[in-house]
């Protein structure tokens, strides 16, 4: 596949992921369950890091410390951020 294809294909799923995000947003401004819904959207932005690095970055060609430490941190924020909304 080659690399225009892929980077056209990780924007459109950037763009759904973005939409996505949006929408479970707008249902947490009608009220409805806080937590599933911020977990939710968690998961999308770690989604959305991880196709950043892969797709457009090209690290999944790359070194894995990078592709280790460019994953890794969002991740890492993910979590923490969801361990404060249980907690």
């Amino acid at each position: 596949m080659s690399a225009g294809r892929v980077s056209l294909i990780c924007w459109v799923a950037l763009v759904g992921l973005s939409l996505g995000t949006v929408w479970l947003g707008g249902w947490l401004e009608r009220g409805a369950a806080r937590e599933p819904l911020a977990l939710l959207i968690l998961l999308l932005a770690v989604a959305k890091a991880w196709l950043i690095a892969d797709g457009f970055m090209e690290l999944r060609h790359g070194p894995l410390l990078w592709r280790a430490l460019l994953l890794g941190w969002p991740l890492a924020l993910a979590m923490l951020l969801g361990l404060s909304l249980i907690l």
